[in-house]
């Protein structure tokens, strides 16, 4: 990585470390992060746009929502690919429990830059996934997740993008 991915990643973390006073940490608790990589671009037909995705998520369940149709809380992250794209984005997520089984859709809006990848026509653009993710010891969960990102032909092209990720989530 070079010195523009890792002060992302330095900004993202610093975003959102927990704080020192002793009343946000109090508010912050059960917050979780996930940590997670995989594949940008999974279906690439032309060869020559997939590249590897590094990413960091924050979900708070404070502000968790229960409603007639999920659980639903906010949700912030972004990533980087090896080819220096990268994307941040803020939105919503659904949480449905089945046993140990998570089932997790969420819509992102967030800001795209191509770096030395794949222009996907805009900086808005939009991030919808499904999340399967399973409790494996206390406060600590993998997760498979399968993404799709586009400017909803906003942009003077859209080609889109299809990814997939595996995390690790810990709730502090």
């Amino acid at each position: 990585m070079n010195l523009k991915k890792y002060n992302l990643l330095l900004l993202l973390f610093l975003l959102f470390s927990p704080a020192n006073s002793e009343e946000q940490k109090i508010l912050k608790s059960d917050t979780e992060y996930s940590f997670y990589t995989g594949t940008f671009d999974l279906i690439d037909k032309e060869g020559d746009d997939k590249a590897t995705i590094y990413g960091f998520e924050h979900n708070n369940p404070i502000l968790l929502r229960e409603t007639f149709v999920g659980k639903f809380s906010p949700i912030s992250g972004g990533f980087i690919t090896n080819k220096d794209s990268f994307y941040l984005y803020t939105g919503v997520q659904a949480k449905y429990e089945v046993g140990p089984l998570n089932i997790v859709p969420s819509f992102a809006p967030g800001y795209y830059d191509n770096g030395k990848g794949k222009d996907l026509g805009m900086a808005l653009e939009f991030k919808s996934e499904i999340k399967l993710s399973i409790d494996v010891l206390k406060n600590y969960t993998l997760g498979y997740s399968y993404s799709h990102i586009s400017n909803n032909d906003w942009g003077k092209k859209n080609p889109g993008v299809n990814n997939q990720t595996f995390s690790l989530s810990k709730v502090f």
